[in-house]
């Protein structure tokens, strides 16, 4: 069995909003005085949406285990409770209930500047960083020039780090955080300050310590992308309590609204339409699967669908397109119609076609309809458009990728043509 490095055991985390924030002693006098004559909060703000003394809940009932070396993700909303979750974890507050384990030392970024002194350059950081973990200053010399170097920093090493961008600030502190000796990573959206290059770098960086010294991660982000590169297994908070817990595309899905519907008849009639597509008559009312018991196809299989579609004016010739998008809503390719279909005035028509799936790879996707006019220029001029309106998934066929396994977090959801070998041994 492989070693526990993080217990996390129901734990919950509860605030009482308005108790302390003052931001004077006479403030404070101010809201004792009034509490005593039962009055008015008179430092309540106008656009203050809670009563002080109101409890709220961040977390409720967490319970997870991390194993060594895993590389864990955490999404959800914001205010889901993934920041209170890492502060409980990273020791910077105390839950409610529960209790939480560690095997290790923790190093934590868990927002842009934390861990730092403003006043001290950023050499003198680095060292500080370092008894802090519990590392004596030749373990800590072993390492600074490394540390130097992967943040890019060299010529700001010893000015203040009051002085520092942003950028600065996180590449010095996820430098610091991936040398140093700390069993367990905690990352918390700040790569998303860096430049693309280095969070490139620092992913890259993330995943050679995970696997050469066997070192755990926690990575909160909203960046979906960055959650495929580096996690094998993601977390969903909402509301303060873990609503998935598995496989990282599962999770992305679940967050993402995906649910096992089997669904094969969608009304598009409730679906929120952009603000510019409101002057525009013409509607889908609905969008129903053809030919199938579920929206699950192979590899190579066509999606046959029927699209009904309401003309309350003069007849009119549309174009039909089809995007589909992955379930972080990305478009990933367009289908579209390559002659127009006449809607007849004042009634619902319905027209069915066949979508080519063939070069999407195993995954769950969102198709969104689209049916546009042809203006005089040759322009599309859209009339309606529902996004991610059907969901629908694909698995692996037969033959599919010469029946190499597909890596969509490396490869992505298009598979193109195969190479063709048009001559051998020149």
């Amino acid at each position: 069995m492989s070693e526990i490095m993080l217990r996390v055991e129901n734990v919950s985390k509860e605030y009482v909003l308005g108790q302390i924030g003052g931001t004077t002693l006479r403030e404070e006098l101010q809201r004792v005085n009034a509490r005593l004559h039962h009055r008015e909060d008179p430092t309540r703000r106008v656009d203050q949406m809670y009563t002080a003394g109101e409890r709220f809940i961040a977390l409720d009932g967490v319970s997870f285990d991390v194993k060594k070396g895993e590389k864990i993700g955490i999404i959800g909303h914001n205010g889901a409770g993934k920041s209170t979750l890492l502060k409980l974890i990273s020791r910077v507050t105390a839950p409610s209930k529960g209790r939480i384990c560690l095997n290790g030392r923790v190093a934590s970024m868990l927002e842009v500047g934390t861990g730092f002194h403003g006043e001290l350059t950023g050499r003198e950081n680095i060292y500080m960083n370092g008894a802090i973990l519990g590392m004596k200053k030749k373990e800590i010399d072993e390492k600074i020039e490394d540390i130097i170097e992967f943040s890019e920093c060299r010529q700001f090493i010893d000015t203040p780090v009051k002085r520092y961008s942003s950028g600065m600030y996180v590449k010095l502190a996820f430098s610091v955080a991936a040398h140093l000796d700390a069993e367990i990573m905690i990352m918390d959206e700040v790569l998303a300050v860096g430049d693309m290059a280095f969070q490139k770098k620092c992913i890259n960086k993330m995943n050679a310590v995970a696997e050469a010294e066997d070192r755990t991660i926690l990575y909160v982000s909203h960046n979906m992308n960055t959650i495929r590169q580096l996690c094998d297994r993601c977390i969903v908070l909402d509301h303060g309590k873990i609503i998935f817990d598995g496989d990282v595309e599962k999770a992305i899905a679940f967050y993402f609204g995906y649910m096992r519907r089997d669904q094969l008849r969608v009304d598009l009639t409730g679906f929120k339409r952009e603000e510019y597509l409101k002057p525009f008559r013409i509607r889908m009312e609905e969008i129903t699967l053809t030919g199938r018991e579920d929206p699950v196809l192979e590899t190579g299989e066509e999606l046959h669908l029927e699209l009904t579609v309401n003309n309350p004016d003069e007849e009119a010739d549309v174009y039909l397109r089809m995007i589909i998008a992955s379930m972080d809503s990305n478009p990933i390719m367009m289908s579209a119609t390559d002659r127009p279909v006449r809607l007849p005035a004042g009634k619902s028509y319905k027209i069915r076609f066949a979508v080519d799936t063939s070069h999407l790879a195993p995954g769950n996707y969102y198709l969104s309809p689209n049916v546009s006019l042809m203006a005089k220029e040759g322009a599309y001029i859209s009339q309606d458009l529902v996004h991610n309106a059907f969901a629908f998934d694909i698995v692996k066929g037969d033959g599919f990728n010469n029946d190499v396994p597909w890596r969509t977090r490396y490869w992505g959801n298009f598979c193109p043509e195969p190479l063709r070998i048009e001559e051998e041994g020149v």
